[in-house]
């Protein structure tokens, strides 16, 4: 599963990409609207919106429990009649609806139910957010940002190389618990970020507020030339461990030295012109 972010009008809107297809976050939807928390139940009260969800697990999903449905149907529109997603979903065994809990959390509906819900609600909003939709397929779609996205996934393997070259040459030497673990990993980590990056993960945090209220971190929005350093300079910096260059302070030259160099080859050579930063491509808020 893979989360987005789409910023539509005034409000970020999560989607998540999962086999089914895409579910955008209805409760990020109304999130500020005047009884938005309630918006998403009314409309799931809705005798139509109840024929509609149906209609669209009939032609989507075959294990859908159509005798379920029908006695939630003919309940539908009475004053009487309550349902939540996550109770739809257990009925009915629908795939449309999914209520996700803990962090960006909500009730998530595929992309054709939640256009339809948006309609209900503000016209106007649906179709920004179709357009914000479509911005995001065109840019996951171009094969600039795929190169970005191997290089972000190649930065994560060879961070893996790194802290096993931590915790295999350097924690046996200190004899503390966990909390000293993870404060070496994250001295590693803040090492190569100040030498890519110019600052630590936390100084980025804290200059960037609004990106991280989106999810996004330092290395998410990294260029691609920013990345492919990052990505060598942990394969270096496990290798100098390995070979028993277990100080730090040691390794530094030797990192920023290497660093400096690629990052200026890689701007000799134009390497952003031929792949593109992503800003350059549209936004770095849609991919997580």
């Amino acid at each position: 599963m893979k989360r987005f972010v789409l910023k539509v009008l005034d409000k970020v809107v999560n989607v998540r990409r999962i086999d089914t297809g895409d579910y955008i976050c209805l409760t990020d939807m109304v999130k500020g609207t005047e009884n938005g928390t309630s918006l998403v139940e009314k409309w799931l009260r809705n005798k139509n919106t109840v024929e509609f969800l149906g209609l669209w697990e009939t032609l989507n999903n075959p294990n859908f429990d159509k005798d379920s449905y029908i006695e939630i149907f003919n309940q539908s529109g009475l004053n009487r009649f309550i349902i939540s997603a996550k109770q739809w979903v257990e009925k009915t065994n629908a795939i449309g609806l999914v209520a996700q809990a803990g962090r960006y959390g909500g009730t998530y509906a595929h992309k054709d139910i939640a256009f339809e819900f948006g309609s209900w609600v503000n016209p106007t909003f649906k179709l920004y957010l179709i357009k914000e939709y479509q911005n995001l397929n065109h840019l996951l779609s171009d094969k600039r940002l795929k190169e970005w996205d191997v290089r972000r996934i190649l930065s994560k393997a060879n961070y893996v190389l790194q802290t096993d070259a931590v915790k295999q040459h350097i924690l046996p030497k200190y004899s503390l618990r966990k909390l000293r673990d993870s404060w070496t990993y994250a001295t590693e980590a803040d090492a190569l970020n100040i030498i890519v990056f110019g600052c630590t993960a936390k100084d980025w945090e804290k200059a960037n507020p609004d990106l991280k209220n989106q999810g996004l971190n330092i290395r998410d929005t990294a260029t691609i030339s920013e990345l492919a350093v990052l990505s060598n300079m942990e394969s270096l910096n496990a290798e100098l461990i390995k070979q028993g260059m277990t100080d730090l302070e040691k390794r530094k030259p030797i990192l920023h030295r290497a660093a400096r160099e690629q990052l200026a080859r890689f701007n000799e050579s134009n390497i952003e012109g031929r792949f593109s930063k992503l800003d350059h491509l549209g936004n770095p808020k849609y991919l997580k």
